[in-house]
Parts: C-alpha cells; structure tokens; sequence
C-alpha cells in the first residue's frame, strides 16, 4: 500500500506560479512512477507530468511542457510540481498518484497509477 497527501494549491492569478507536493510513504520502489493529473469541471481527468523515483526520468503533457516541472526528493518521499506562467485553462483538481503492482500501460495512462490523493485544488484567474 502507498499513501499519498497533496498540498500546495490554492488560487492564484494568470501568470503566477505555485508549487504543489505529494509526500508519499508506504511500499514505494525505485522503479515506480508518480505522476500528476487534474481534472477541470466537466471534463475528464487528463495527464499533467510523471517521474521515475529511481532514474527521474520525466514525462510531460504537451500543454503544460516549458511552464510546469516535476521533481522528487527521494530522502523525504516527496514529488513536487512546479508551476510556472499559470493559465486559467490550468484551473483543475490535482491529483497525485502512484505506481503499484497491478498497474499497466505507459506512464501517461491512468492505468499505470494503482493508488491516489485525495487532490488539490488550483484556480487561476485571468
């Protein structure tokens, strides 16, 4: 089991940044992914960023590429989204998820993330 708590959101004007974390604990290992989605009013739930625990790799969204970061703390089992140049388009619940041992699919998928926060909200206004 993994435990996952997200933070940091709040609302904020177009053009401001924030920073949302994700402290993890329970079974984590280094070969899993986290990764960060959100979800706007009446619409699905869609792909924000994802990093590998071990290796960092990093995987992006088109529509947030070059504004938003992912990172991880690996001593403090934290991931951490930095958002930058916020768009009212980025107005979402964010979730932070977690790899487990029934996931499958690519990293972008919902299906990869066996386990979720209860989500942050963040809203942006023009």
């Amino acid at each position: 089991q993994v435990q996952l708590v997200e933070s940091g959101g709040g609302s904020v004007q177009a053009g401001d940044s924030l920073r949302l974390s994700c402290a993890a604990s329970g079974r984590i290992f280094s070969t899993y992914v986290m990764g960060w989605f959100r979800q706007a009013p009446g619409k699905e739930r869609e792909f924000v960023a994802a990093i590998k625990w071990g290796a960092g790799n990093t995987y992006y969204a088109d529509s947030v590429k070059g504004r938003f970061t992912i990172s991880r703390d690996n001593a403090k089992s934290t991931v951490y989204l930095q958002m930058n140049s916020l768009k009212p388009e980025d107005t979402a619940v964010y979730y932070c998820a977690s790899e487990g041992p029934t996931g499958w699919g690519t990293s972008t998928s919902e299906e990869r993330y066996d386990y979720w926060g209860q989500g942050t909200q963040v809203t942006v206004s023009s």
